[in-house]
């Protein structure tokens, strides 16, 4: 494992296939508490952010507004791949940004489109993130587990993980 930074291009590869994230903020109580949200990028930005949209009067936004640090992690069992990104998270009032990221998926939750009163913008600027990316077939993996628990030897070479200073 190694630290490297604003490596965000090998983020952006192994989460934008990652349909769903989940968002965990903390609770007034200290208890940390997980949301499922889509990632509507549709592309990293210079600054290293993420994108998601919630509504103004719920949870997140009221829990993000008194304690901004969050995580975001993926999970792509099919690739093999995860990512936990933390980060800082803030509500922007910027309309454009809204029209840009707005999808049909999201009128779902949001029926006035864009400008539904209730929309809120989360941006979370990723801080540091860490990911694992397995290039192996599940068969090799299986057989590298089975071999390390013959000999009782940790596997070895299971796949590429490492640590991400974004700013």
């Amino acid at each position: 494992m190694t630290a490297t930074t604003g490596n965000t291009s090998k983020l952006w590869e192994l989460i934008k296939d990652t349909r769903f994230g989940m968002l965990t903020h903390r609770h007034a109580d200290g208890q940390l508490h997980s949301h499922p949200l889509t990632t509507q990028n549709k592309d990293v930005d210079e600054n290293a952010t993420l994108y998601f949209f919630v509504p103004k009067d719920g949870e997140i936004a009221r829990h993000v507004a008194t304690d901004p640090t969050v995580n975001v992690s993926y999970a792509n069992t099919d690739d093999d791949s995860y990512v936990s990104v933390s980060g800082h998270a803030a509500l922007l009032e910027d309309p454009a940004k809204k029209e840009a990221l707005f999808t049909k998926m999201a009128k779902a939750w949001f029926p006035e489109g864009p400008t539904d009163p209730n929309l809120g913008l989360l941006a979370v600027s990723v801080l540091r993130a860490e990911y694992w990316d397995v290039d192996d077939s599940k068969m090799v993996q299986l057989f590298k587990m089975a071999k390390a628990a013959m000999t009782g030897e940790t596997p070895k070479n299971l796949g590429e993980h490492k640590k991400v200073a974004v700013s």
